[in-house]
């Protein structure tokens, strides 16, 4: 392909009428005072879009412009360029066609950068016009740092030989030497689970191998696999960061530590457990730069809504919210309390650990270790006259029947429960031993919540339901199932290939009313069960998760997997 020619994108973009003279006048004054490019600047002052810019170009270049929301990328043509070439040049290598490589530049205008490209590839090359974002965001998704992660553990492996390490040596490897390979290994895949939205990383030694997993919007992917004689100097390195007992392999340890990644602080915390072929270890990853959700951002149906905002401002009382492990339920709660906190309210929280932190509030961290057991702080706390307590968990009796008592006299108490559905947690509460009495007049409302995963907006398409799945929908939806539209993502490079991009909530509410605190006092626990679905007329989990596929935000399939988790 030839050399393209110099195009002055102000002069181009006044001719097809996308800007005013106003406009460039002002960006041209922006892009003198800041340095940036020009096209930048009309695009975050949202004079024109990316996509409008792309194509102005492409038709005075006659190139085809190319929208990479619909592309698939062929891993052995894009990473002809390195990494740090593609984000150097904003250029990827898309495909081959007629002997020739097709190459989308985010700004054909950058002679220098064509011909670096041209130089590098050795082909012949045809220029295509991409958006810089979808550019980035494709970079970013291919070039993961997966290979990088197995290098540096191959490094690691080297380093360690093939005889046996002696603990001093192996302490030697990883103290100090901020350039040494366990360092440099950790710190990648700290990296990589950031920018992969990972909430976990799961460390696994096997009988063959070293297992590295992420855990990404709520499912486990495997990120690489390595020697497993390295699993004995990252669970030491991970133990000094944490300041658990290096010396300690045969008894779980839990521990936290901070570390500054993306230039964001993280919160880590870690758990090691000792297994068959050695030390497994877990981190939750908890980024103090996200802001915390406010309960209008939940995704809570307005009615559900209304409801838990009148049950937590009330003077006294209890609201529990229930879910399994990683259900969002922490993150609820704080986003109540984000609205609770005020300089009128003294808010107190106990918890294991402190998860986030809020100005204004007083959180405690418990410590079984030296006895700062969630019965003694609690116990503590209420002689410290708040009006909102938050305890991280009902975790066993005396927890719940103190948290009960609390709020029979006159204190809100927020907390969460392990159980499947809202109807079986206030008989949990009676299992574990709390009074009926108790029970019945402190509990307000209880919610139970699941995480779904979100469809790929980059990639989403029409489905036809399939037999099983039209079953399954037409027990919410009936004889109007085929009337509907649904939805499933294809599979694209900015959602690593599973159709999926984030999560949101769904939800299920029931309010303590007198006949249900009349049901809770009786003995019958199917009598309590009944009223509680005749009251909630079946506002459940499953109908707000089917709601979500009605809409097109998640998939039938998707719905049906959570389901499993609150349905026998």
């Amino acid at each position: 392909m030839a050399r393209p020619e110099k195009i002055r994108l102000g002069d181009l973009l006044i001719r097809q009428g996308l800007l005013t003279g106003e406009q460039l006048e002002f960006a041209l004054g922006e892009q003198k005072r800041s340095g940036r490019k020009l096209g930048r600047i009309v695009v975050e002052s949202a004079f024109v879009t990316e996509e409008a810019i792309g194509k102005a170009l492409a038709h005075q270049l006659q190139a085809e412009y190319v929208d990479l929301k619909l592309f698939r990328p062929r891993q052995e043509l894009i990473r002809l360029l390195t990494e740090a070439q593609a984000r150097r040049f904003r250029a990827v290598v898309l495909d081959e066609r007629d002997g020739r490589l097709r190459v989308g530049f985010a700004d054909p205008t950058d002679l220098t950068a064509f011909d670096e490209v041209v130089r590098l590839l050795r082909r012949d090359i045809e220029l295509v016009v991409v958006a810089e974002s979808r550019l980035l965001a494709l970079i970013d998704s291919v070039y993961s740092r997966t290979e990088e992660i197995s290098g540096l553990a191959r490094e690691l492996t080297e380093d360690l030989g093939n005889v046996p390490v002696e603990f001093g040596e192996l302490l030697g490897l990883t103290v100090g030497a901020e350039d040494a390979p366990v360092v440099k290994l950790l710190q990648t895949v700290f990296e990589e689970a950031m920018r992969s939205r990972a909430s976990d990383i799961h460390i696994e030694p096997q009988d063959q191998s070293l297992r590295v997993r992420f855990r990404i919007d709520g499912v486990l992917q495997v990120q690489t696999e390595a020697d497993p004689k390295i699993a004995s100097a990252l669970a030491l390195r991970l133990k000094l960061m944490s300041g658990l007992d290096i010396s300690e392999k045969r008894l779980p340890q839990d521990g936290r530590f901070a570390i500054k990644v993306r230039n964001a602080m993280v919160d880590v915390r870690l758990s090691t457990m000792p297994t068959q072929h050695g030390e497994s270890a877990v981190m939750r990853l908890l980024n103090q730069n996200t802001g915390l959700l406010g309960l209008d951002r939940l995704n809570m149906p307005p009615r559900l809504l209304e409801r838990l905002r009148h049950a937590v401002r009330r003077p006294s009382g209890m609201v529990l919210v229930t879910g399994p492990t990683g259900s969002g339920k922490t993150t609820t709660l704080y986003a109540a309390l984000s609205e609770l906190n005020t300089t009128e309210k003294k808010i107190i929280t106990v918890e294991d650990p402190v998860e986030y932190r809020l100005p204004g509030i007083n959180q405690v961290q418990v410590h079984e270790k030296i006895d700062l057991t969630f019965e003694r702080v609690l116990r503590a706390a209420l002689r410290q006259d708040p009006d909102i307590v938050l305890v991280g968990e009902m975790r066993d009796r005396v927890t719940a029947e103190i948290g009960t008592r609390a709020a029979i006299t006159g204190h809100m108490v927020l907390s969460t429960l392990h159980t499947n559905d809202v109807i079986s947690t206030p008989i949990r509460l009676l299992d574990m031993g709390v009074p009926r009495f108790m029970v019945a007049t402190s509990l307000q409302l209880v919610l139970a919540q699941r995480l779904v995963r979100v469809v790929c907006e980059d990639c989403a398409e029409p489905h036809a339901p399939e037999p099983h799945e039209r079953e399954w929908l037409r027990l919410e939806l009936g004889d109007t199932v085929d009337q509907r539209r649904y939805r499933r993502g294809r599979g694209c490079a900015h959602c690593g290939g599973t159709g999926y991009q984030g999560r949101t909530g769904v939800f299920e509410i029931l309010e303590m009313s007198e006949e249900l605190v009349e049901a809770i006092n009786g003995s019958d626990v199917n009598a309590f069960t009944l009223a509680a679905r005749r009251q909630m007329a079946g506002e459940t989990l499953r109908r707000d998760v089917t709601r979500l596929v009605v809409k097109g935000r998640t998939t039938i399939d998707e719905a049906m997997r959570i389901s499993n988790q609150f349905e026998d």
